[in-house]
C-alpha cells in the first residue's frame, strides 16, 4: 500500500513541476518598469506614458513609468544597464545616449551601445527654427545672409550646452558658415522668455514650446529641424530644403538590460510595434507635434550607432564642453 502510494504521489509530482517550472518562466510574471530620464509633465513624459499605456494592453500586466532625471539622462540609463536582465526594467532612452558618450566620457552607461540591448523606435519629434520679429528674415536663406552681414550680432538660445537643440544649432552654423552666439539656459522655458522678450533673437526650440509664441506672433518660425515637414506647421519648411541633407532631431527608443533573453526582447519589439502603429494613438501624439516611428531592434542599434559618430565628431569639432 505505501508503495503504491508513493508511486502515486511520484507521479502527480511528475505531472505538476513541469507545470510550476513553465509557469514560473512565464513573462511578464509580474509589472514592467518603464524608466525614463526627465521629469513628469513634459512631452518625453507624456508620450512615453501613452506608448507604454498602449504597450500594458498587449502584455497583459501594467506597465509602471519610471521617471529618474539628473545627469543628463545617465542616471535612468545606468539603472537599467545594471538591472536584472530578465524583462522586468526597461529604459525609454532618448539622443543622449549618442550625445553623452563624446560630450561627458565620464558619465555612465561609456558606451551605451555595448551596455544597453536595443528593442525599437519609439518616436522622433524636430524643433522649431523661429526668431523675433525684429529679425528681418523669413526664410532659412534670408537669415543666412542677414547672419553673414551681421557676424556676432545674433544670439541664439538652448535648452543647455550640449542639449540637441543647442547640437541643431552648431550644425545650421557649421552648414551655413556663420557667426552667431550661443546662449545656453537651463532649459528651453527661461529661452523662450528672453526669445519673447527680445533679449536673444532666435532658437531651435521643442514643437510645444514654440508653437503658443509662433501663433501669438510673438516669433516667427522659419523653418522646421527634420528633413519632413510637421503637420502641426505644414507651411513651415524643412531647413534642408535649403541646406542638403539637415536633420536633427529628438529620438526615443526603448532599450533592456544586455542579457536579456531574445525571446522576451521578440515579444517586446512586436508589442512595442502595435504602439507605434496604433492610428488613434499616432493621430494623438501628432497634436503635440511628436510622430510615433515604428523601427526594430536593428533599426535603432544603427540609428545608435549613427548618431554617436555623427553628433560626437560635432562635438568634437566644435569644441563643445558641459557646463
Amino acid at each position: 500500500m505505501t508503495d503504491r502510494r508513493s508511486l502515486l504521489l511520484a507521479g502527480l509530482a511528475a505531472g505538476i513541476l513541469p507545470r510550476a517550472a513553465s509557469a514560473q518562466g512565464e513573462w511578464p510574471a509580474r509589472p514592467v518598469t518603464m524608466v525614463t530620464g526627465y521629469a513628469p509633465g513634459g512631452v518625453t513624459d507624456l508620450a512615453t506614458r501613452a506608448i507604454a499605456e498602449r504597450m500594458q494592453r498587449e502584455l497583459g500586466q501594467p506597465i509602471v513609468v519610471d521617471p529618474k532625471p539628473g545627469g543628463a539622462t545617465s542616471v535612468s540609463a545606468t539603472q537599467v544597464a545594471q538591472s536584472r536582465p530578465d524583462g522586468h526594467t526597461l529604459l525609454m532612452g532618448t539622443t543622449s545616449l549618442a550625445i553623452n558618450p563624446a560630450l561627458q566620457p565620464g558619465l555612465t552607461p561609456r558606451d551605451p551601445r555595448q551596455e544597453l540591448a536595443p528593442i525599437g523606435m519609439a518616436y522622433r519629434t524636430p524643433f522649431v527654427l523661429h526668431l523675433h520679429p525684429d529679425v528681418p528674415a523669413r526664410s532659412t536663406a534670408e537669415l543666412i545672409a542677414y547672419a553673414k552681414a551681421n557676424p556676432g550680432r545674433l544670439n541664439f538660445g538652448s535648452s543647455g550646452t550640449g542639449a540637441v537643440n543647442h547640437l541643431c544649432l552648431e550644425m545650421f552654423r557649421r552648414e551655413a558658415g556663420i557667426d552667431v552666439v550661443h546662449i545656453p539656459y537651463r532649459g528651453g522655458a527661461p529661452a523662450l522668455i528672453d526669445l519673447r522678450a527680445g533679449r536673444i533673437q532666435g532658437m531651435f526650440a521643442a514643437v510645444l514650446e514654440a508653437l503658443p509664441a509662433v501663433r501669438e506672433g510673438a516669433t516667427r518660425a522659419i523653418a522646421i529641424s527634420s528633413k519632413d515637414r510637421l503637420p502641426l506647421l505644414p507651411d513651415v519648411p524643412p531647413v534642408a530644403e535649403t541646406l542638403a541633407g539637415f536633420d536633427g532631431v529628438f529620438w526615443q527608443g526603448l532599450f533592456a538590460p544586455v542579457g536579456t533573453p531574445q525571446p522576451v526582447l521578440d515579444r517586446l519589439g512586436a508589442v512595442l510595434r502595435v504602439a507605434t502603429e496604433d492610428a488613434g494613438l499616432r493621430a494623438r501624439l501628432a497634436e503635440q507635434g511628436v510622430a510615433l516611428q515604428t523601427g526594430d531592434a536593428a533599426f535603432l542599434a544603427r540609428l545608435l550607432a549613427t548618431e554617436t559618430e555623427s553628433w560626437g565628431r560635432l562635438i568634437r569639432d566644435a569644441g563643445i564642453r558641459p557646463e
